[in-house]
């Protein structure tokens, strides 16, 4: 179950963070504003 859990987290920030999505011309964590390091 932990490496499971290790894995998803792993996942998610892959495909919220590195992965191209081409209708909005980046990755999906790209619109949003509000993140660590992103105030503005």
């Amino acid at each position: 179950e932990a490496e499971k859990r290790e894995a998803f987290t792993e996942w998610l920030h892959h495909y919220n963070h590195h992965r191209f999505h081409t209708a909005i011309g980046g990755p999906p964590a790209s619109r949003v504003t509000n993140l660590s390091g992103q105030y503005t």
